[in-house]
């Protein structure tokens, strides 16, 4: 009999003590121990429900290893909240507690959500406009290097980061990882029915360091570039990893779920199974973050309600407003070709060129993202493991980040005309003229209003006003040059 209290008095003095408060937003997190044998991952359902006033949101929980098992939680109001923790084992079942939920502190301004249908914003309101990059395995490359990226990360100007959460295998990526997802035999046989969590304790570090840079990680769930056997596993384990995966990451503010890299690569995989992949996801994530997926050459479906936004792989620029009319949600060219010089052709275009797509897409009505792949002694490219920044884009593309961020907070919205333009009618254009463009320009603004214009350099980086203010219709002379862009604002819009 003292044998069973000591042991109880064991198991409650190694059960964490549960937080009194989180802020806004922020992560509670709640850390039981329960049974360490058999198979936890597959034998034992744990999780927790949580309740604000009437409300109820019910969060899963995981298996962390050494019999502990946990559940993580963001809250999104003020005040006290209470949970009931609900499993299939009795020392997990129906333990009860508060905790009070603070406001959010400086630079926390809550999940991003799509708003005024093709645009995004932070949840207390802040705009959000995507400025992204890709560094597919950068999490995978060990604690030197990627600190290195973190380093880079906190003056470059990308506000969102494309990420995998296997491994990869490709060119100029052949490292092994110091992590694995899965336990292994000595043969390398995977045992899908387990998870390594110190993985996903690695992982999910790297996805709350880019959390505390104020950096949104676009995390890919599955891709084609593999040598370990994780394209091809079955239904089940597909479907257990992502409930796993969800159950870990998603209160995390800053997550964003994309099923695919290129998905249609994925032959293993039917149109079925990436449907299926949509609805795990989305029903078992109870934020219900952004959720996209990224092609080949086939384009997904974007407009399944399942899918928030489109993420598309391509330079057809001109087939922007057929899918903004299409899908009726933000378009983000998340890969339009890398800034580089390596031989492949994905991969080699000018620092010039990746400013001009920038501004192509942003003045089409869509968002545009980054990718660097400038060859290195030791196969250290941007685009896929991380480390530094080598090209002339991302000083360019800080310029347009803070055009955008003075621009109207609603966001730009693609406008009929001869040349790209976008912008808020009566209020604020942003016009883009490319290789060929006339001597002037003419506007047909409401007259009795008076507006400023401005000719922006984008590669100079340079902002030149044009004298006196305009009303009504008038021309605008263009200098003799191609690769610029004509901004014109009301003057007395707080834009």
């Amino acid at each position: 009999m003292k044998l069973i209290v000591v042991l109880a008095l064991l198991a409650t003095a190694v059960l964490a003590q549960p937080p009194q408060s989180a802020e806004q937003w922020g992560v509670f997190e709640l850390s039981l121990r329960g049974p360490a044998g058999g198979n936890p991952f597959l034998e034992v359902q744990f999780g927790a429900e949580f309740q604000f006033q009437n409300r109820v949101v019910k969060a899963q929980g995981f298996y962390d290893g050494n019999g502990v098992y946990r559940v993580r939680f963001m809250p999104d109001a003020v005040g006290v909240w209470t949970w009931t923790t609900r499993g299939n084992r009795p020392e997990l079942d129906g333990k009860k507690g508060q905790f009070t939920c603070t406001a959010p502190s400086k630079g926390n301004h809550g999940p991003v959500t799509v708003r005024n249908t093709r645009h995004f914003g932070y949840a207390d309101g802040t705009p959000y406009f995507p400025v992204g990059t890709t560094c597919y395995a950068w999490a995978h490359q060990g604690d030197a290097l990627e600190e290195q990226t973190l380093a880079t990360l906190r003056t470059a100007p990308f506000n969102k980061m494309r990420m995998c959460v296997f491994p990869k295998d490709y060119a100029f990526n052949k490292n092994e990882p110091r992590y694995y997802p899965f336990p292994s035999d000595p043969a390398g046989r995977n045992d899908f029915t387990r998870f390594d969590p110190a993985f996903f304790r690695h992982f999910e570090k790297r996805v709350k360091d880019l959390l505390d840079l104020g950096i949104e990680a676009d995390l890919i769930l599955f891709h084609p570039y593999d040598r370990w056997g994780y394209k091809n596993m079955p239904a089940e384990a597909d479907d257990r990893y992502l409930r796993y995966t969800v159950a870990r990451l998603a209160a995390f503010r800053n997550v964003w779920w994309s099923m695919a890299n290129e998905f249609d690569f994925m032959k293993e995989k039917k149109l079925s199974d990436w449907d299926r992949f949509f609805r795990i996801v989305q029903e078992s994530d109870p934020y219900r973050r952004l959720r996209s997926i990224h092609n080949g050459a086939v384009l997904y479906d974007h407009a399944k309600p399942w899918v928030t936004h489109a993420s598309i792989q391509s330079d057809e620029f001109t087939k922007t407003a057929g899918w903004l009319e299409a899908y009726s949600k933000p378009v983000i060219f998340d890969e339009c070709k890398y800034e580089g010089n390596i031989p492949q052709r994905w991969g080699n275009i000018s620092a010039k060129e990746m400013v001009r797509r920038f501004w192509l897409g942003t003045a089409l009505g869509a968002y545009v993202g980054h990718g660097e792949t400038y060859l290195h002694p030791q196969d250290i490219l941007w685009w896929s493991k991380g480390g530094a920044l080598h090209g002339e884009s991302a000083p360019r593309i800080a310029f347009l980040r803070k055009i955008l961020e003075e621009g109207p907070p609603q966001g730009l919205d693609a406008m009929p005309g001869k040349y790209p333009m976008a912008g808020v009618p009566g209020v604020y254009y942003l016009c883009f003229f490319d290789v060929h463009q006339p001597g002037e320009w003419e506007f047909d603004l409401p007259a009795g209003v008076r507006y400023q214009v401005e000719i922006l350099d984008p590669w100079e980086m340079t902002i030149a006003p044009v004298s006196g203010t305009f009303e009504g219709k008038f021309k605008v002379k263009l200098p003799s040059r191609p690769y610029l862009v004509v901004r014109v604002r009301k003057l007395d819009s707080k834009s």
